[in-house]
């Protein structure tokens, strides 16, 4: 009976998540058709800081191609390699930028676009980073992936000026919020990756973990207040 019990609340649970969803999009719905959004201004992400605070440089800027980005639908988007002499393997910065998600655009998860890469997920899990400066650790998702022999730490998020949110479900609920207080719904979806150097998931972890200590705050400055 234990067993039924508890493939009956796996049931339960996903049917829950699937009508939290419906009513979410209902809701954007309504009240994009109620008043016009106040859409934010922002600085082009390619002028974000090179240069970010305990010795992490650019190595290389990157670009998402025409294909990708009609999938993306992201309004703004960065991507670049930063590395560190204290650490080996260098870090993956991507960063889309969303002004509005009332015209059917939204972040992509990155635990749905991996499998589509080639990328096969081996764990799964969330993790608090203290950030020097903010009283609480940020809550974010962390992943471990694959493809053939090489191997990543993946970390990401939804943030706004306002919040940092691991969960989707969550983040969808909350951009109905926005639109109900102040009227917007921009976010951001911020992925960092590093890969294995070696078989050493602790130190690439650290390594991801030092990369978004350094970048987080002056981001957070750039997205739109």
């Amino acid at each position: 009976m234990a067993n039924d019990n508890a493939g009956g609340s796996i049931v339960k649970n996903k049917y829950a998540r699937i009508l939290t969803v419906a009513f979410v999009a209902q809701a954007a719905l309504f009240y994009a058709s109620s008043r016009s959004e106040a859409i934010p201004r922002m600085q082009p992400l390619r002028e974000f800081a090179r240069v970010l605070p305990g010795g992490w440089t650019m190595a290389q800027e990157g670009y998402v191609d025409d294909e990708t980005q009609a999938v993306l639908k992201a309004d703004d988007t960065l991507t670049r390699i930063y590395r560190n002499a204290k650490f080996r393997a260098g870090a993956n910065l991507f960063v889309a930028y969303f002004q509005t998600q009332r015209t059917g655009k939204a972040p992509h998860s990155p635990k749905n676009c991996l499998p589509g890469s080639g990328w096969e997920q081996s764990k799964e899990d969330y993790l608090d980073v203290a950030i020097p400066g903010i009283a609480e650790p940020i809550h974010v998702n962390l992943y471990i992936v694959a493809k053939g022999d090489e191997k990543s730490v993946v970390l990401y998020w939804y943030q706004t000026q306002r919040r940092v949110i691991a969960s989707e479900y969550r983040a969808k609920i909350m951009t109905v919020q926005d639109a109900i207080r102040y009227n917007r719904t921009d976010t951001a979806l911020v992925r960092v990756v590093v890969p294995f150097y070696g078989n050493n998931d602790a130190d690439a972890q650290r390594e991801a973990v030092d990369f978004v200590q350094s970048f987080f705050t002056p981001l957070h400055r750039y997205l739109p207040a």
